[in-house]
């Protein structure tokens, strides 16, 4: 009997990189393919991807690519996927609709095979039986999974969380996850991003209210940068708008793209006229309107930042401007959100954060709502998935409070084989997996040296050292010309560099002419005596380039 196998190509160690491989016999698939934005020594790369060789070495096998939801960290990697695999993508109509965005503007579309998904149709892939169960999260249309197999039922929560009073009505089915414990549920795989939180997540009830209020008491525009993929935040705020009897303008590419795919699909409602362009925000008075925008991370492209930086052609922040940032601060975006809060203040502007006022309800559920979907489910194993390695940490022992015994919580990390057959589960080897960065258009031709040496550069700057040789005499021809960037300002420091070309020079008399690959002696020699030289005088380390030919 062939062995039922659940592998974690990413995701389970880290936020982002979400990809996991169900497998059993001839037949596997995968439960989305996210991408991670770059961390702080990746410098110039663009996001980073999994590490998809498994899949390309399975390819005969792999059935399809199913979705939970349409956030970047779930469905970026995609067009990496498809195009060195074709394979059928399935997924709910919010979620194609982004994805079907992305891979028009990639050109990809036309090699792309989409399928909808509903909640009353079960999805079939050889052994495998997949039902989905609507979820709560903080971008419309997700949904969890139980999934069928033939040596038991598994349940994949997807991002979720168990909050009441949801805008739109996409509150997580508790009843559905409920009757499939009562039927028996063999493993548990669920999200623990915030299992460090305590309690439960606020209600979008509450997030409303608080907002509802700022914009009362705000005297002049108001503008409020979120997650594009926020259709529910989006609906709030065009119902407290209404409410007050202000148009509103919705301004980002990003934005205006989800926007467009949920009012086609009935996700936002906006009342007839009460839309205005950008372009019109001069045809009223600025307590009239409510603008909602990107930039609420940072980025340094978008339309808050053009606007706290006064090079957005069409917005200029104003005395008695409020402007909230509706979202969390992911780390590593801490600076570059406080640059723009710092500017907006400059402006004048009053700006509102989660730092200072509840304007922001996490996604993710908190522990009271972990421990819930356990006592609901009544797994036999626990697998935690979605976080950092203490975030997995601390839902298994979490499960362990709960009851799950200890022997059957599996604690896997990216690359490690989760195994079930006959006599129960455990982890069982290893795949091939990792991290391949993107930069431009290059995939995976960046890695662990080409890094070091842009951290060297960015750190201690780069010396280029010119040189020509006569190729009969062995005389110096031209040079050496030594030209510095990024490690000392040549004018203050002159005497440095006129000092290193006196050591270059010293290395071409110690080379005799008829010494052999004497111009590749001498290359070397200067690297490591340049090195020396300038790390002595100054106490810098930089990259050393010799261009040395001979003519």
């Amino acid at each position: 009997m062939p062995t039922l196998k659940i592998i974690p190509l990413g995701g389970l160690g880290e936020i982002g990189l979400n990809m996991m491989v169900f497998e059993y016999g001839n037949t596997m698939f995968v439960v989305d393919s996210g991408l991670m934005f770059p961390e702080d020594y990746m410098l110039g790369v663009d996001f980073v991807i999994p590490n998809m060789e498994y899949l390309r070495q399975n390819q005969t096998k792999l059935a399809a690519v199913v979705l939970t939801h349409g956030h970047e960290d779930h469905i970026g990697a995609l067009p990496y996927l498809i195009r060195d695999i074709h394979v059928p993508i399935f997924g709910t109509p919010f979620t194609l609709g982004l994805v079907r965005h992305k891979l028009e503007e990639l050109e990809l579309i036309s090699s792309s095979d989409l399928h909808g998904i509903t909640l009353d149709e079960n999805l079939r892939l050889g052994p495998f039986e997949i039902e989905f169960i609507r979820v709560g999260h903080s971008v419309v249309d997700g949904v969890g999974m139980i999934i069928h197999t033939p040596c038991g039922t598994l349940v994949h929560t997807g991002d979720y969380k168990i909050g009441y009073g949801a805008v739109g009505g996409m509150t997580t089915d508790l009843n559905k996850f409920a009757r499939c414990g009562e039927k028996g549920v063999l493993a548990l795989l669920s999200d623990s991003t915030n299992v460090e939180k305590e309690g439960y997540t606020i209600s979008d009830k509450e997030i409303g209210e608080t907002l509802d209020k700022i914009i009362a008491d705000s005297r002049g525009r108001v503008i409020v940068a979120l997650f594009a993929s926020n259709v529910a935040r989006i609906q709030l705020i065009v119902d407290i708008a209404r409410a007050r009897g202000k148009k509103i303008v919705i301004s980002g590419r990003s934005i205006e793209v989800s926007a467009n795919i949920a009012k086609s699909l009935g996700h936002l409602t906006i009342p007839e006229n009460m839309e205005i362009e950008i372009e019109q925000l001069t045809d009223y008075a600025d307590d009239d309107v409510i603008l909602i925008t990107t930039g609420s991370q940072g980025e340094p492209m978008s339309a808050l930042a053009r606007m706290a930086s006064g090079i957005h052609k069409l917005i200029k922040i104003k005395a008695r401007d409020t402007v909230i940032l509706s979202s969390k601060f992911i780390p590593g975006n801490e600076k570059a959100i406080g640059k723009i809060i710092n500017n907006l203040y400059r402006k004048g502007a009053n700006v509102i954060y989660e730092k200072i006022s509840a304007i922001h309800v996490s996604g993710h559920a908190f522990r009271e709502e972990l421990k819930l979907m356990i006592n609901l489910t009544k797994p036999e194993y626990f697998i935690p998935i979605h976080g950092e390695y203490r975030h997995l940490i601390l839902h298994s022992r979490l499960a362990k409070e709960v009851g799950v015994a200890e022997n059957k919580i599996l604690l896997a990390e990216n690359g490690q084989i989760i195994e079930f057959d006959e006599t129960g589960g455990r982890l069982n080897g290893t795949v091939t997996t990792g991290r391949v960065l993107i930069d431009g258009k290059g995939i995976g031709d960046v890695g662990r040296s080409v890094l070091k040496e842009r951290r060297t550069l960015s750190e201690e700057g780069m010396v280029a050292v010119t040189m020509a040789f006569d190729e009969e005499t062995g005389i110096i021809m031209y040079g050496p010309e030594i030209v510095s960037r990024g490690f000392v300002f040549e004018t203050e420091t002159g005497h440095l560099l006129e000092d290193a070309q006196c050591v270059i020079l010293e290395i071409v008399e110690e080379v005799p002419f008829d010494t052999p690959h004497r111009v590749d002696k001498i290359r070397s020699k200067i690297q490591t005596a340049l090195r020396q030289y300038f790390f002595f005088t100054i106490g810098r380390r930089p990259v050393i380039l010799p261009f040395i030919m001979e003519v």
